[in-house]
């Protein structure tokens, strides 16, 4: 099919690629890394640098990452000031454990704080190496802190890979299955355009939250540790419950005596645009925050931060981290909250993923395979349908589309619990006229299909 979209020309000048070959690297890939590990594409793409928003393959093609890196790069990839102080750090001191002191992670942990909701308390951080990493700390402290063991999450939840975070997420197409959930039960989440009631927002009276206090009465039964939830749902879509959603779980959880956490591994750090925080937008606020990905840009850094008084649930026992809170790790995190404050990333999330939202809006005007656009600032999912009455999912429209649109230079992400919702979560960096380029290239994909 005829391309007429053009992607915006970055003024960066790649360095020419000199390494192994893609067939090499492919026949490597599948030799020695574990066959669990999963590609995009039929033909997978190959990338061998990155400037900010944009990324070369080794042919020197360039694509706009629209995707991230899986919503892991915030400022951009390979910032210079980022860069710059993680090289300085590198050529100082590039590894000492938390069994000796250095003023980095004292430092990084203040900022932390300084960027929680005013009198939240919630200041005290302890950092991880992952995602995974923060959500298994941050259950095991709301066990020992309040004796219980049960913890609540959301169906078509995504919180990680390791073997008790794969046992949070309730998403039968990611990962697989695990024998180690007990204590683990599943609530609904506030996902409108596919109710799991069959109800109809607002008329539903939030039935979705309210069921939480019933799951807690019933299943666990009232010895609720806690309940852990993505601000929105990254992995599962998008999916963007309506404003009351949290206040009621909030409030059923505590109620019960449980904590309440929340993932922000990808909504945080200004992602959604009108707060820095994706909780926030709900106007709650959590016992725990969760964080990795966008916290470090790239580097291997997560962090749980809480409030002292929950901390204190884990001393009295030896907790060692080898790696987090490394030096490198916290001059990487600390770079990226300046340059975020700095360079107003927060509002150009909001600004442009405004502009976004808009040129996406009109396309679900346009194009009947859209069924639903949703999601704030640049958090944004685009659910696929053959049908607006029925809602079937359009899968395998959604797989062309991710091929079609890598061939025009554009990179997104697909989820949802069926596959069918495109996930577009660039770095925070992107301009209008990246912007527009991806409405352009998504307009001229999604005119290309056959009607349903």
């Amino acid at each position: 099919m005829a391309v007429r979209v053009s992607l915006p020309v970055s003024n960066h000048k790649p360095q020419p690629y000199r390494g192994p070959s893609k067939d090499e690297v492919l026949a490597m890939r599948r030799e020695y890394l574990t066959p669990a590990l999963i590609t995009y594409y039929k033909d997978p793409l190959m990338v061998v640098e990155g400037h900010m928003q944009y990324v070369w393959d080794e042919t020197g093609k360039q694509y706009l990452d629209a995707f991230a890196g899986i919503v892991t790069v915030s400022v951009g990839h390979c910032h210079p000031q980022v860069v710059e102080r993680v090289r300085q750090q590198l050529g100082t001191l590039q590894h000492t454990t938390t069994i000796y002191i250095h003023p980095t992670a004292g430092q990084f942990a203040k900022q932390l704080a300084d960027h929680m909701p005013a009198g939240s308390d919630l200041k005290v951080s302890y950092f991880t190496n992952s995602g995974s990493e923060a959500n298994d700390l941050a259950t095991l402290t709301s066990r020992m802190y309040t004796g219980r063991f049960d913890v609540i999450a959301l169906r078509n939840a995504y919180h990680g890979g390791s073997q008790s975070t794969m046992a949070l997420t309730a998403h039968s197409t990611w990962k697989y299955t695990t024998p180690h959930s007990f204590g683990v039960h599943h609530a609904m989440p506030g996902y409108c355009y596919r109710c799991p009631l069959g109800l109809t927002y607002p008329a539903c009276d939030m039935k979705c939250a309210r069921d939480v206090g019933e799951l807690i009465r019933y299943a666990t039964p009232g010895e609720v540790a806690c309940f852990i939830a993505e601000p929105i749902m990254g992995v599962g879509g998008a999916v963007t419950p309506p404003p009351e959603y949290f206040k009621i779980v909030y409030e059923e959880v505590r109620k019960a005596g449980g904590l309440c956490i929340a993932d922000e591994v990808q909504t945080g750090f200004g992602r959604t645009g009108t707060k820095f925080w994706g909780f926030e937008n709900w106007g709650v606020t959590p016992d725990i925050v969760c964080m990795a990905k966008g916290i470090g840009n790239g580097m291997a850094l997560g962090a749980v931060t809480t409030r002292p008084e929950i901390a204190k649930a884990l001393t009295g026992k030896l907790h060692f981290n080898t790696f987090g809170g490394n030096p490198v790790a916290m001059a990487q995190g600390l770079a990226v909250l300046d340059v975020i404050d700095a360079e107003g990333i927060q509002e150009n999330a909001r600004v442009v993923g405004g502009h976004l939202r808009k040129r996406l809006d009109a396309l679900a005007d346009k194009h009947p395979l859209i069924g639903e656009v949703r999601g704030m600032g640049l958090m944004l999912g685009v659910e696929l349908v053959r049908d607006r009455t029925t809602r079937e999912p359009a899968s395998a429209e959604a797989a062309t589309v991710l091929e079609e649109t890598r061939k025009r230079g554009l990179l997104i992400g697909k989820g949802g619990l069926f596959g069918n919702t495109l996930r577009i979560k660039p770095p925070m960096c992107i301009a209008k006229s990246d912007a527009d380029f991806l409405a352009d290239c998504l307009d001229e994909v999604l005119e290309s299909l056959p009607r349903p």
